[in-house]
C-alpha cells in the first residue's frame, strides 16, 4: 500500500519555494514603495517649502499691517469700550489722544503687543491658509482644468486658517486692548498707570485668573476670525483674479501689478470686517472687563440695552478706514516677500 503523504525532502523543497515566492513578493512591494516615496518626496519637499515661505511672508505682511493700521485700531477700540459721551467721534478720539500723550505715544499706545504677536499671528494665518488649501484639494474635487480652487474652496481654507491662529490672536489682542483702554483714562498728578507694559499685563492677568484669564475671549475671537478669514481670503482671491490681465490670444494670466494687489488687499479688509464687526465689539468688551463672571450673553444684552443694534457698531468707521491701508499693506508685504524669496531660492 503506497503512502500518499509527501516525503520530508519534498515538503522542505515546497516550503523553500514558498519562502522564495514570499521573498520575491516582499522585494516587489519594497521596490514599489521605494518608487512611490521617490516620486512623492519632491512633492512633499515642495509643499513644505511652500508652507515655510507662506509662514515667513505672512509674518512680514503682519508687521506691515501693524505699522500702518495700529492708530486706526486704537481709535476703534476706544470707541468700542468708552462710556457713553466720552468721545463724540473718531476725530474726537484722535484729538484728545494726541493732546494728552502726543502723536507717537498716544496713537501707538499698546503697539508692542501686536508687533510682537502679529508676526507669528499672521505667519500662522498664511501658513494655515496654505495648509487649508492643500486639505481642501484632498477632500473636495477641483473642477478647474489648471487646478485653481473655487472661491467657495478658498473660503473653506480661509476659515481653517483662523483655527490655529486663535491660539496666538486671543491673548495678544487681550493685552493690546487692555493697554489701549488704559491709555484713555485720566490719571491724577503723580498717579501711575495700572500696567507698565505687555509683560506686566500678562503677569497681572495670570495672577488674577491663571491661563483662563490670559486667554479670555478666545471663543469670541474664533467666532470673529473664522467667518472673517473666510471672507478675507475669498474676497482677495476673487478681486485678484478679476484684476489679473489675460493674454487676448492665449487667455493665459499675466502678471498682477502692485497697484492691483494693493486694491485687492484693501477690499479684502473691508469684506472681512463688515459681517463680523458686532462680534468684535463683544470680544473687546469681554477682554477689557475686570468682571470674571461676564459672559457673551451678558455683553450682548448690555450693548443692546444701551443702544439697540447701533451699539454693536461703535468704531466701525475707523475699523473700515484702517482695513483698507492695513490690509493693502499686508497683502503687498506678503506678495513682495514671496517674490523676494522666489528670486533667492528658485
Amino acid at each position: 500500500m503506497s503512502d500518499s503523504n509527501p516525503s520530508p525532502a519534498s515538503a522542505v523543497k515546497a516550503v523553500k519555494a514558498e519562502l522564495v515566492d514570499l521573498k520575491n513578493d516582499a522585494v516587489d512591494i519594497a521596490t514599489k514603495i521605494e518608487h512611490k516615496v521617490e516620486q512623492k518626496a519632491p512633492d512633499v519637499a515642495s509643499g513644505l517649502a511652500s508652507q515655510l515661505r507662506s509662514f515667513a511672508a505672512g509674518g512680514f505682511g503682519g508687521i506691515c499691517a501693524v505699522v500702518v493700521g495700529h492708530p486706526f485700531d486704537l481709535v476703534k477700540v476706544r470707541l468700542q469700550t468708552a462710556e457713553k459721551g466720552v468721545y463724540s467721534s473718531a476725530m474726537d478720539v484722535v484729538k484728545k489722544t494726541v493732546a494728552k500723550d502726543g502723536l507717537r505715544r498716544g496713537m501707538y499706545a499698546g503697539v508692542a503687543a501686536p508687533l510682537v504677536g502679529v508676526t507669528p499671528m499672521f505667519a500662522v494665518s498664511f501658513w494655515a491658509y496654505d495648509l487649508g488649501k492643500t486639505l481642501v484639494r484632498n477632500v473636495s474635487p477641483v473642477s478647474s482644468p489648471d487646478g485653481t480652487l473655487s472661491i467657495a474652496q478658498i473660503s473653506a481654507a480661509g476659515f481653517f486658517s483662523a483655527i490655529p491662529m486663535t491660539a496666538i490672536t486671543a491673548p495678544f489682542e487681550r493685552i493690546k486692548v487692555i493697554l489701549q483702554v488704559q491709555g484713555q483714562k485720566d490719571l491724577a498728578p503723580g498717579e501711575k498707570p495700572k500696567y507698565s507694559g505687555p509683560i506686566d499685563v500678562v503677569r497681572s492677568l495670570y495672577k488674577e485668573g491663571g491661563v483662563r484669564s490670559v486667554f479670555r475671549g478666545s471663543v469670541a475671537t474664533l467666532a470673529r476670525d473664522g467667518p472673517g478669514s473666510a471672507a478675507y481670503f475669498a474676497a482677495y482671491e476673487y478681486i485678484k483674479r478679476a484684476l489679473t490681465p489675460k493674454d487676448p490670444v492665449t487667455g493665459e494670466a499675466g502678471k498682477l501689478s502692485l497697484g492691483a494687489i494693493t486694491a485687492a488687499g484693501g477690499a479684502a479688509g473691508i469684506a472681512m470686517w463688515i459681517p463680523v464687526f458686532p462680534v468684535d465689539t463683544v470680544k473687546s468688551r469681554l477682554q477689557t472687563s475686570s468682571d470674571p463672571g461676564l459672559t457673551v450673553g451678558k455683553v450682548v444684552r448690555e450693548l443692546y440695552g444701551r443702544g439697540g443694534y447701533k451699539a454693536f457698531f461703535p468704531g466701525i468707521g475707523p475699523a473700515l478706514a484702517r482695513a483698507v491701508p492695513a490690509n493693502a499693506a499686508t497683502f503687498l508685504g506678503v506678495e513682495l516677500a514671496h517674490q523676494a524669496m522666489n528670486k533667492v531660492f528658485d
